[in-house]
């Protein structure tokens, strides 16, 4: 397969999305009273107000560059993006004016869902497992599936938006696993719009991460999770003989298993599905390994800190993916041993078994 970077659609993306960024950290004097997210709150680990509309420069940046991509991707990128729309503008609704709810955010992933269906016509039609592949085989069924599963995973990039680069960064492995999974299979096409976003989400990344001078803000969450749950059921329904549909579901492991844990210990404790609270892995790693380790330093290098610990488990699903790209078999057992590998780090965590101790040579603390 001859394959050719979009390098002017990849490079152009990324630029225009971190002056776009850059724009907004300047100028948030006159938008703060709207776009600037406050220090307090359960889930809040910043030390000043923050702009949390970076979603805005991703939208932006991806549709120029797509309108800068080769044809094939560009019929692509265009349906995917005109699909967020609705998952975009009810996060930013949320982020700006804080009127929309979490039922509301929710149903309107399914509608983007929905949307991207009727744009395309391509929804998820086999799982293999039997029963399931041929309930999948109804039409209106199929489509309620497939955009059940996309709200799934926009709502799991938002849950993992806690820190800095955390949902940003995460993204780009699970892009880059599926992207890989495209090259493999010969699917130039698939390849390529993997990386034009990528180049959108690492202008982004940019500013965000150390410092976390701007955020996605659940704008910016729901966009990049409907865009990457997009990505795996393109992947998916258009390599039907080469790529088993648990790949793309692996290489977004780490989402996914956080979404999933968080309904089953949410249920356990009768508490509200959308109910904010600091017992995700993320805010265990940060308060349990990432204040103790680095004593000595400011809140934001201790929340920059998470997103490299986080990053080597997200890579573990990706990489099994693209391993095992077309072996159900292996993939349903990988995801078995990722989600066990979860759940041994979250409940050592949890229980405070797992507490690392005072370590002297990463303090900067004088005697």
């Amino acid at each position: 397969m001859v394959f050719a970077i979009p390098h002017l659609a990849l490079t152009v993306g990324g630029i225009v999305s971190f002056l776009i960024c850059l724009g907004i950290v300047l100028t948030k004097h006159l938008h703060g009273s709207h776009s600037l997210d406050s220090e307090a709150g359960v889930q809040k680990v910043h030390e000043e107000p923050t702009p949390r509309i970076g979603g805005i420069a991703i939208l932006i940046s991806a549709v120029i560059g797509s309108s800068l991509a080769p044809p094939e991707v560009a019929a692509l990128l265009w349906p995917m993006l005109l699909a967020s729309l609705p998952a975009f503008f009810a996060g930013a609704i949320e982020d700006l004016f804080k009127r929309n709810g979490v039922t509301e955010r929710l149903l309107a992933t399914f509608a983007s869902g929905v949307l991207a269906w009727w744009l395309t016509g391509v929804s998820l039609t086999r799982i293999d497992i039997p029963l399931f592949d041929w309930a999948l085989s109804i039409v209106p069924i199929s489509v309620i599936f497939t955009a059940f599963a996309l709200s799934g995973v926009a709502n799991a990039v938002n849950i993992i938006d806690g820190f800095n680069g955390l949902a940003s960064g995460t993204v780009l492995v699970c892009l880059s696993a599926l992207g890989l999974i495209s090259f493999q299979v010969a699917d130039a096409e698939m390849a390529k719009l993997c990386f034009v976003l990528a180049g959108s989400i690492f202008g982004f990344m940019l500013v965000n991460y150390p410092k976390g001078k701007i955020f996605l803000g659940d704008g910016g969450a729901y966009l990049l999770g409907f865009l990457l749950g997009w990505v795996a059921v393109m992947v998916a329904t258009r390599n039907p003989y080469h790529v088993s549909p648990w790949a793309p579901l692996l290489a977004c492991g780490y989402p996914i298993l956080e979404v999933l844990f968080s309904m089953l210990r949410r249920r356990a404790r009768t508490l509200k599905l959308g109910h904010p609270d600091r017992l995700h892995l993320h805010s265990l790693v940060w308060g349990r390994v990432c204040r103790r380790w680095f004593l000595s330093y400011s809140i934001t290098t201790k929340n920059a800190m998470v997103f490299p610990i986080l990053f080597l488990f997200a890579v573990l699903p990706a990489v099994l993916s693209v391993l095992f790209r077309s072996s159900t078999p292996k993939l349903v057992l990988s995801f078995i041993v990722c989600a066990s590998i979860y759940a041994l780090i979250y409940a050592r965590l949890v229980h405070f078994r797992w507490v690392f101790p005072k370590l002297r040579v990463i303090s900067r603390r004088k005697r």
